[in-house]
């Protein structure tokens, strides 16, 4: 939103302990866009609906920049709701970490993940409580990449996590 200042105060001040200096502090109100002409092309609806944030399609676009124009809202609208799936679990991680009591119970071997970090030549020890975290860190790593491969699965209009779904996951 666009701002003007609305009003000047003149104020005293004291600077260095010498004699006091004026200073101006200048308030800004928000001032309506009304008076900005739109960009070439592009309507938006009124805010009073609870429209979205992006353009309505111009009706003097051809057939084809008109589905192409579909297209690019469509895509915008699955980033978003992919964004908020992925906001949701990572919000939902933090809460089970933040309650979590007990840490005896594990979702993933605590043997097959020593022995995985005792393949590289350099670990000498492992202290007790890393196996625990890296089995944290391997779960939540997991389901990231789970929820993101399962958003490729939705998007092709499957209900079967494939390989390629994985693969697009990764390079996302």
């Amino acid at each position: 939103m666009e701002q003007q200042p609305s009003h000047t105060q003149v104020n005293d001040g004291v600077t260095n302990g010498d004699a006091p200096a004026a200073y101006v502090a200048t308030t800004y109100q928000p001032v309506a866009l009304a008076s900005v002409a739109p960009s070439a092309g592009a309507t938006f609806p009124p805010a009073s609906q609870g429209a979205p944030a992006y353009p309505v399609i111009p009706p003097q676009l051809s057939d084809q920049d008109q589905i192409a124009f579909q297209q690019a809202q469509q895509l915008h609208q699955r980033q978003q709701h992919q964004q908020e799936q992925l906001r949701a679990l990572w919000a939902d991680q933090m809460a089970e970490i933040e309650q979590t009591t007990e840490f005896k119970l594990h979702s993933l071997p605590l043997a097959r993940i020593k022995k995985i970090m005792r393949a590289d030549e350099d670990v000498k020890m492992i202290a007790g409580e890393t196996p625990v975290v890296f089995a944290k860190a391997c779960e939540m790593f997991i389901l990231e990449l789970t929820l993101r491969a399962w958003l490729h699965t939705e998007e092709s209009k499957r209900r079967t996590l494939q390989r390629n779904d994985i693969t697009a996951a990764c390079l996302d």
